[in-house]
């Protein structure tokens, strides 16, 4: 199996940055891709970024997060990244990290994020 752990999240104005940061351990070699999800209030988990952990790392975004996020990965720190840039209030949500392989996916704890106009 396979753990994930996210870290930070925080409050920050419309227009600033972000970058969460995602630990991965467990059976690493196991593992076929890495993405990070959101979920606001109310609404259902949204897949916002992948990528894929082998090769050249294919990326895939959500339209929301094109231009604006950028999904990147250490296999050697077994570490995922999400830089959000230019942040909105709509982004507010908790983001979590998910970890796909053959045992199907395992998920983070969450990191809040928070976007004040």
């Amino acid at each position: 199996q396979v753990q994930a752990v996210e870290s930070g999240g925080g409050l920050v104005q419309a227009g600033e940055s972000l970058r969460l940061s995602c630990a991965v351990s467990g059976s690493i070699f196991s593992i076929n891709a890495m993405g990070w999800y959101r979920q606001a209030p109310g609404k259902q988990r949204e897949l916002v970024a992948a990528i894929i952990r082998g090769g050249s790392g294919r990326t895939s975004y959500a339209d929301s997060a094109k231009g604006r996020f950028t999904i990147s990965r250490d296999n050697a720190k077994n570490m995922v990244y999400l830089q959000m840039n230019n942040l909105k209030p709509e982004d507010s949500a908790v983001y979590y990290c998910n970890v796909r392989g053959i045992w199907g996916d395992s998920w983070g704890q969450g990191t809040q994020v928070t976007v004040s106009s």
